[in-house]
């Protein structure tokens, strides 16, 4: 696939981390604002409804993708001092790479759809833009209730790695196992699949709150962010929907010529391709998925900053 240059460099980012240490209150996580500006900016009215500060406002990276305002997303993100992680999106647009990255299968739709996108984002982007996504930390690292906590994209080895709750519970212990390397991990709140879920792995926490881009494949047209609350008890994890302009983000979409299956889908609320999919999550595809609570503690002794 060859979508063009961008104007950043070809070398490989660093593996940085950002340390936000000690968190104290809910931490909103959310990943894949893909350029959905109408879903953005829903996010971050929410977040000052909830009064939760940037510096607990936390993006598991793609701010740019699929939809049709890459360069208004970015600013937005920019200026709210969003804490955000780099995804495989603004590696390869950083750093100046011919495609995406996605890790689609080879003649997917999603494969085929990404040259169109991937080409739009790279024309609409600044210089500046492009050089603050280089920027962007591998590692978002920070203490809440005292569980030490990890944020990744995909994985931490491949940061385009697809992980869904219904992959292999040794695939969990992997990406663990190389986080330990590099530091002690309660808990890790990862990005890139699209679809909101939380599993235990050893007492361990593996949460994804899902994207705020594109809606979770469920047949609704809300997308998904998560709170992460501490209490006496552990951490209160809670999945929730967000809505908002769907039709005015499916309109942009179709105004600028953009891949009109992903426009759809921002009303379908279903996928045009589901070929990094397990077979389980296929076989939920249009099942409406509901808010939910997960209560975990990290186990003991409870970590330490």
């Amino acid at each position: 696939m060859s979508t063009g240059t961008g104007t950043g460099t070809t070398a490989p980012a660093p593996t940085t981390t950002l340390d936000l240490g000690r968190l104290d209150g809910p931490v909103l996580a959310f990943g894949g604002p893909y350029g959905n500006l109408q879903a953005t900016e829903a996010l971050l009215a929410e977040a000052r409804r909830l009064g939760i500060p940037a510096r607990n406002l936390i993006c598991t990276g793609d701010v740019v993708a699929y939809c049709a305002d890459p360069a208004p997303t970015v600013a937005l993100l920019r200026a709210a001092g969003v804490q955000v992680l780099m995804g495989n999106c603004e590696e390869a647009l950083g750093f100046g790479r011919d495609d995406c990255g996605c890790g689609f299968e080879a003649g997917s739709a999603c494969d085929t759809l990404a040259v169109e996108w991937y080409a739009y984002a790279v024309r609409a982007l600044d210089a500046d833009a492009k050089t603050w996504m280089a920027a962007r930390p591998r590692r978002i690292r920070f203490v809440l209730g005292g569980a030490r906590f990890a944020v990744v994209h995909g994985g931490a080895g491949d940061i385009a790695r697809f992980l869904f709750g219904a992959s292999p519970p040794g695939s969990f212990r992997e990406e663990f196992d190389r986080l330990e390397r590099e530091a002690p991990t309660d808990a890790v709140i990862a990005g890139h699949c699209g679809v909101p879920f939380s599993t235990r792995v050893d007492g361990r926490l593996w949460h994804n709150p899902g994207v705020i881009g594109m809606p979770a494949n469920d047949g609704r047209r809300e997308v998904w962010y998560s709170l992460l609350v501490p209490g006496e008890d552990g951490i209160d994890v809670r999945h929730l929907p967000l809505a908002y302009d769907h039709a005015s983000a499916a309109r942009r979409m179709k105004d600028v010529n953009l891949a009109a299956p992903y426009a759809e889908a921002l009303t379908s609320g279903l996928w045009p391709d589901m070929s990094v999919m397990p077979e389980a999550e296929r076989l939920r595809r249009g099942r409406p998925l509901v808010p939910g609570r997960f209560a975990w503690r990290a186990p003991a002794p409870l970590a330490t900053a």
